[in-house]
């Protein structure tokens, strides 16, 4: 069992650039789990799922928490998935249990009417033409990629020239990513990057340093704060008639991910296209489209509605 340990982590460090830490905790409950088989006379190769539920049964009884019994069932699942790919199973025994009931709070999404009237709406906001164009490419960018606005607002100006079907991201620990963009962001990006650069000029003929950043501010860091941007966002929201309480940054990286999903995109590609180190960090869309869709069906089905 341990060369399945090892050879599955070696391959999370070099294919998936899996995170340090997330590969220390899944070595560490996957050695646990291989103890616990071969108290029992068993091992990887034929453990099936009774005996996966009989684990984590077992953990709840050793008191561990929720969120840690959740997390030693993903590293099970993603182990069996390479195993299954790399043909020592046949299957995925894990596959399908469903997990211990950790308390889920489902990240408040939007739907494509509410994201097109943010879109429309930014095109307005702001004091000048400038800040008009500034604002539409944020909203765009936000939405066509799912970046973390951290790193929206830090991005480089060099990552956006030159009309780029791909962006670099540069997200947690450094780690790069390349996402694509879509036409309405890249015609959102060249008409910031003209009026920014057209500023810029002005600002560097006057004395003042040229700024690195695609989106500049006058704070310490030199670029555009989250701070502000999450008030922006909010008068944008206002502006739109969509509920403010309800609109963040973050929101629009939720509507990014969700939205793919609808569209049949695989969970992989949206754990890549953000930046996730640990694919159950993004099963939780999976979970925010059943809501989405079991609301839809007790809407619209004429069988679930309430004949009173």
């Amino acid at each position: 069992m341990d060369r399945w340990i090892s050879t599955f982590l070696e391959a999370q460090a070099a294919e998936l650039d899996a995170a340090r830490n997330t590969r220390l905790a899944y070595g560490r409950d996957l050695k646990d789990f291989a103890a616990w088989l071969e108290r029992r006379g068993g091992d990887f190769a034929g453990a099936d799922r009774a005996t996966v539920e009989a684990y984590l049964i077992f953990c709840e009884a050793q008191g561990l928490s929720k969120a840690t019994r959740a997390r030693r069932l993903s590293a099970i699942r993603q182990l069996y998935r390479f195993a299954h790919e790399e043909g020592w199973r046949a299957d995925n025994p894990a596959l399908r249990i469903k997990g211990p009931g950790k308390a889920q709070h489902l990240p408040q999404t939007l739907d494509i009417a509410e994201v097109d009237r943010l879109l429309e709406a930014a095109r307005d906001k702001g004091r000048s033409a400038s800040d008009q164009i500034r604002n539409r490419c944020l909203m765009e960018l936000l939405y066509a990629t799912g970046m973390r606005v951290s790193e929206m607002v830090e991005m480089p100006a060099a990552a956006a020239r030159g009309d780029p079907q791909m962006i670099l991201v540069r997200g947690k620990g450094g780690k790069e990513r390349m996402v694509p963009l879509s036409p309405p962001a890249r015609e959102a990006l060249a008409g910031w990057l003209a009026a920014r650069d057209a500023a810029e000029a002005l600002a560097v003929k006057a004395g003042k340093p040229a700024s690195r950043f695609l989106f500049p501010g006058s704070g310490a860091g030199g670029h555009l704060t989250r701070e502000y941007f999450y008030v922006l966002i909010k008068e944008i929201a206002v502006l739109a008639g969509v509920d403010p309480a309800k609109v963040t940054p973050h929101t629009l990286r939720h509507a990014f991910a969700t939205h793919l999903l609808a569209g049949g995109a695989d969970l992989r590609v949206i754990q890549t296209l953000l930046g996730h180190a640990d694919l159950s960090s993004t099963e939780i869309y999976t979970h925010v489209l059943d809501e989405h869709l079991k609301a839809l069906v007790l809407q619209r089905h004429p069988l679930a509605r309430d004949e009173g």
